[in-house]
């Protein structure tokens, strides 16, 4: 016989040897628990790390400007510019993995049908930012004939040299940067009008819990 489907709140143990409630309840099916259900998203580990390294990326690009071209730092804050925007795009790939198999407690209140196609929306031009911007920079960089840094190795160039093509590239990398502030600046917004005017666990998902 199917047993009932019901939430029943969960303990979990800790280090200490202690227990303590979850702030999900677990569904039951035929005195089945699914722990995953009430364990936090395992995405929410990686939305700081990947937060940073997005916010490191645009300051060392604008934070150059201040530097005369060619000096050191400007040439080094170029160099990090590239080699956090590339540590973003491998920990794009481990978000989107952790969203795929871990589990992703509901927002509360349930959100309008369209509240919710809009976040699949922006969440899905996001992930592409990530991914084909640090792959235009490394097109950039083939095409321009430049060594292709990342923490003390040297990447291999994926096109020959083409300055054509490098201009080309450039343009659609700026542009693709500028559009990126606007994402994430929609992104912050509507975290904010979630948290404070909506009154949903929007905010409250994406952070770590606090004892």
């Amino acid at each position: 016989a199917v047993g009932t489907l019901k939430d029943i709140p969960v303990n979990l143990p800790f280090v200490d040897g202690k227990t303590s409630p979850t702030a999900f309840a677990a569904p039951v099916v035929e005195g089945i628990i699914f722990i995953a259900a009430a364990l936090p998203p395992l995405q929410s580990f990686f939305e700081g790390p990947s937060t940073v390294f997005c916010v490191a990326v645009y300051a060392c690009i604008e934070l150059r400007e201040f530097y005369p071209k060619g000096s050191d730092i400007r040439e080094g804050l170029k160099s990090w510019h590239f080699m956090l925007g590339l540590t973003a795009f491998v920990l794009v790939w481990v978000r989107i993995y952790a969203r795929i198999t871990s589990a992703t407690p509901p927002i509360t209140p349930e959100l309008a049908p369209w509240q919710r196609l809009s976040a699949k929306l922006m969440h899905t031009m996001l992930y592409v930012l990530m991914i084909a911007m640090p792959l235009l920079g490394w097109l950039l960089l083939s095409a321009a004939g430049k060594p292709i840094p990342f923490f003390g190795i040297e990447l291999p160039a994926l096109v020959s040299k083409n300055k054509e093509f490098a201009d080309l590239i450039k343009e659609i990398h700026e542009t693709g940067g500028t559009v990126g502030y606007f994402l994430i600046g929609m992104h912050a917004a509507a975290a904010l009008l979630h948290h404070y005017f909506v009154k949903d666990n929007t905010l409250l998902r994406m952070l770590p819990k606090r004892d």
